[in-house]
């Protein structure tokens, strides 16, 4: 389907559950790709989604398969809400990330749910999903997949950083887009606020409360994933093998967790962006409202760091998902070798009609 414009529904669910981004976008193809927002919202996880999202990597797959089924009408009635609310007679295509359950790319396993055919059925509009999968198979890391849309969509900035349930990075070097997952952000700053009865820190207040552990500091600076070489991306299943135990192991108070791990991210970030000079970052995510990280990080780097508009921040993944999918409706690459690791570029994600 090679048109020059598309309207498209963006969906994404990141890791750090804050809920599933979806997004109304006209893109347009002239000399180069232009997006046009029309509507944006996010959908709070009702707390038994919450639950039982968060414990994904203890399931077994025959239990995923049942709990995948039950997501994929969670997802389309949020979609069916959202097209309702918002009038919307206009679809091209429904794109879809759906929720990653397992992420384990050296063993050849990367499950997203709430990519079933039904999705189509039950939205009566065309879906596009299940974007991971093929990159898996063709020996990448399926991730980071939005690298594609900073290319084309974002060019102007040196760096695209997204402060999500992880955070994860593009820029290009010598011509070529390179993109990787950094370290974990929110998926561990929620994790350990949540048993104060918040699901964030708000602006990093708690965070900036409290004091650097520096034994604890050095040893998550010290773990092997940071001196891999990209491409590499990291899951849940990762957080909870190498740093909720080396967290736990020093029994501190929370705000001290915090203000260490945000530490820690401010390193790893800074790192990776200090190898450019005066170099410009747009920053999106979740964690841009978290005040105290982007100061940590302004600390440790002399580059500039640009928030932009706020369906930027909040949407810029679901955004970048829809263009995946038009990628994909045109038979055109959306997936890249240079980021992924995967034996050649390619355009990836299942096509369902409904």
């Amino acid at each position: 389907m090679v048109k020059a414009e598309y309207n498209i529904i963006g969906v994404m669910s990141g890791t750090s559950l804050d809920g599933i981004d979806v997004v109304y976008v006209k893109f347009q193809k002239d000399i180069k790709w232009n997006f046009t927002v029309i509507e944006a919202q996010t959908f709070e996880y009702e707390y038994e989604w919450l639950e039982k999202l968060s414990k994904l990597v203890s399931y077994s797959i025959s239990e995923l398969d049942l709990i995948d089924t039950d997501y994929t009408y969670y997802l389309a009635h949020v979609i069916n809400a959202f097209i309702e609310k918002n009038e919307i007679t206009e679809i091209d295509a429904i794109c879809s990330h759906g929720h990653t359950a397992l992420h384990q790319p050296q063993n050849k396993l990367t499950y997203q749910i709430g990519n079933k055919e039904m999705l189509a059925t039950l939205t009566k509009n065309t879906v596009v999903c299940d974007f991971r999968v093929q990159d898996v198979e063709l020996g990448g890391q399926g991730a980071p997949l939005v690298p594609i849309g900073d290319e084309l969509l974002f060019s102007e900035y040196d760096f695209c950083l997204n402060l999500g349930g992880f955070a994860n990075i593009s820029t290009n070097i010598e011509g070529e887009r390179i993109a990787y997952d950094i370290c974990p952000v929110n998926i561990v700053l929620n994790y350990y606020i949540k048993p104060l009865g918040f699901h964030f820190d708000d602006k990093g207040n708690l965070a900036s409360s409290g004091s650097v552990n520096d034994s604890l500091l050095n040893e998550l600076n010290s773990l092997d994933f940071y001196d891999l070489p990209y491409p590499k991306s990291l899951g849940l299943e990762w957080v909870r093998h190498s740093i909720f135990p080396l967290i736990d192991s020093y029994n501190m108070e929370i705000k001290d967790v915090l203000r260490t791990f945000v530490e820690h991210v401010a390193i790893q970030i800074s790192k990776e962006i200090n190898i450019k000079s005066n170099a410009s970052l747009l920053a999106t995510g979740g964690g841009v409202y978290n005040e105290f990280l982007i100061d940590r990080i302004k600390y440790h780097t002399n580059n500039k760091i640009l928030a932009p508009s706020k369906n930027i921040i909040e949407f810029k993944e679901a955004l970048i998902f829809g263009f995946l999918g038009v990628l994909r409706l045109r038979n055109e690459v959306n997936t890249l070798k240079s980021v992924t690791g995967a034996i050649k570029n390619h355009s990836a994600g299942n096509i369902f009609s409904s």
